[in-house]
């Protein structure tokens, strides 16, 4: 049963200060005179009976009074802890103000002092030498739930800041909040974990204060072993929940997803999630200027987690919807990294196994001038290649310099340019330069917020931000909604598509190429429908409901923030 409406009626089993300082059936001041009596709390509670609408203006007003990013998380966080129903219904109201708050950039600051901010503990902690006790300390947790969503993390690579220890349950934690705001996850049936194999930040080690384990980061076999262990006991107990990967590091983060992406319906974020919001607003601009992805030519510059999901998600869809084999639409694709153009000869020591599809043979650039270390730089590559797709994923601000776009404005009429790095001050090039370099042809996306940029006519034109909160809840709630086995490109494609789909700029080239993010819900929404659909199309689903149901099943399982009747019943939930 779900609080769809003030008129749901639960069995609660707990009673006075229990029941006040439950997060997830707390009321505060919103309990009814009725409710009151019947659990006993007519002497807790101050007289009057608050409605939703009236706690909300009041933790607002209690928000606003905090100065800093960081004092507001803080105060969101013990909101969190004390009324789901609140914290949720406050953040809905406030969508686009609050969400950089609980998520990035701010919780990366509170990430990094979490061992300085630590008040009460959220989440599972399993810990390399508590082995022992993983599978009991899994169960305590997750003993008569159902799961639908696991969301972990080694913190290897938090938000950009690095290896953060212990404290990456921030990051779980984080995700999960947004899967409930975004997609409507219901929070009691979501279990964010930490998996800490040490850390090897100097200053967390140094810190007489560091509440994690104090030892250099596992790695190597023994790491390998730990996370099949924590794999296996999902598996085994919650075999039909997904499991979200999150900010491991970049090497383990492809490798575990090739792993278990064929036993169980798992899914990573910064790979696939990135790849999936990129792809929709690809599909959108091709929309625009009315061509195809397989007629594109794509330079990546920057090879990392993120730019190889890009590139890899959208080879998948070029595959998929052109019937383009795989090694003809790897062609499509020049990477670059910090060596210059991914290249033969920049050997196996340089070229990390995971970008071999990539490689451009030398014989192609032998008349291509090099810098002093031999390697071939982003200027030179556009030359030569003329590319209509230009994406940044390297965090090196101002890359993109007015000598590369001006190179890429001569080589087609409408360039895609997609400066993705964040925040801001690390963006490969301002759109608003961008535009202007282009003479406002460019079709534009960014990984951060930016205002718009003014066209030569006069007018603004909308920057999309390519925010992966705006399709990865909706891919996660599609693949818990019909319970697939396995989370598969067809799916991921097929939410791309749909999200492409709502793109206003199909219906004004001045305007943005993704939906809004106050939109994020609705867009979310028509997503995750997608997803379970595609998820039926090849048969892979777990759920006796047919594929014409998705939107009614989608609608039925969304958790809303609103308080519904509690009656006390001692074999009620807890």
């Amino acid at each position: 049963m779900f609080p769809v409406s003030s008129k749901t009626v639960f069995k609660v089993a707990l009673r006075g200060d229990t029941l006040l300082t439950s997060p997830r059936w707390n009321k505060g001041t919103a309990f009814t005179k009725e409710e009151r009596k019947a659990f006993g709390l007519t002497g807790s509670l101050p007289s009057r009976v608050n409605t939703i609408d009236e706690q909300c203006d009041r933790a607002y007003d209690q928000l606003r009074s905090n100065d800093s990013p960081i004092g507001k998380n803080s105060f969101l966080q013990s909101l969190k802890e004390q009324n789901w129903v609140l914290y949720y219904s406050l953040l809905s109201r406030h969508l686009t103000e609050l969400t950089p708050i609980i998520y990035t950039p701010t919780e990366a600051e509170a990430i990094a002092n979490y061992s300085h901010l630590f008040r009460r503990s959220e989440g599972l902690f399993l810990t390399f030498p508590d082995q022992d006790t993983t599978e009991k300390d899994f169960l305590e947790q997750t003993r008569g739930r159902e799961i639908d969503l696991i969301v972990c993390t080694d913190a290897e690579a938090i938000l950009g800041i690095g290896d953060q220890g212990v404290g990456g349950i921030g990051i779980s934690t984080a995700k999960s909040a947004i899967y409930t705001l975004l997609a409507g996850i219901n929070p009691s049936k979501a279990l964010s974990v930490t998996l800490d194999v040490g850390t090897d930040n100097e200053t967390l080690l140094n810190d007489r204060l560091y509440v994690g384990w104090p030892s250099r980061r596992i790695r190597g076999v023994e790491y390998d072993k730990f996370i099949d262990k924590f794999v296996q006991l999902v598996r085994k107990h919650q075999p039909h929940c997904l499991l979200h990967f999150e900010d491991f590091g970049v090497s383990n983060a492809q490798s575990l997803l090739e792993l278990y992406r064929n036993e169980h319906s798992v899914f990573n974020d910064d790979i696939q999630g990135t790849g999936a919001v990129t792809l929709a607003a690809l599909m959108a601009a091709v929309g625009v200027i009315k061509s195809q992805l397989a007629d594109q030519r794509y330079i990546i510059f920057g090879a990392g987690s993120a730019g190889l999901g890009v590139a890899k998600q959208v080879r998948d869809a070029i595959m998929l919807t052109d019937g383009m084999s795989r090694e003809e639409a790897n062609k499509k694709f020049y990477l670059i990294d910090r060596f210059g153009l991914i290249k033969q000869s920049l050997g196996p020591g340089k070229i990390r196994p995971a970008l071999q599809e990539f490689v451009r043979s030398d014989e192609e650039w032998v008349d291509v001038p090099t810098n002093d270390a031999g390697e071939v730089e982003l200027l030179e590559v556009v030359k030569k290649v003329r590319p209509t797709v230009l994406i940044g994923c390297s965090t090196k601000g101002g890359a993109f310099t007015e000598s590369v776009v001006r190179a890429m404005k001569e080589g087609c009429e409408r360039p895609i340019i997609f400066p993705l790095s964040n925040p801001s001050r690390l963006v490969e090039v301002d759109p608003k330069d961008a535009n202007d370099w282009t003479g406002g042809m460019a079709l534009l996306a960014t990984g951060s917020p930016f205002p718009p940029a003014k066209m030569p006519n006069g007018k603004d034109y909308v920057i999309a931000e390519c925010n992966n909160a705006l399709i990865y809840p909706g891919l996660g709630f599609g693949a818990m909604l019909s319970q697939s086995r396995r989370m598969t490109d067809g799916m991921i494609i097929a939410g791309a598509q749909r999200l492409a789909a709502l793109s206003p700029a199909l219906k004004d080239p001045d305007n943005a190429l993704l939906p809004d993010f106050e939109d994020a819900p609705r867009a979310n929404f028509e997503v995750a429908v997608a997803v379970a659909e595609q998820a039926f199309k090849e048969g892979i689903q777990g759920v006796s409901w047919s594929k014409e149901e998705a939107r009614i099943k989608a609608k039925e399982r969304q958790w809303t923030p609103v308080y519904g009747k509690y009656e006390y019943d001692e074999h009620g939930a807890k």
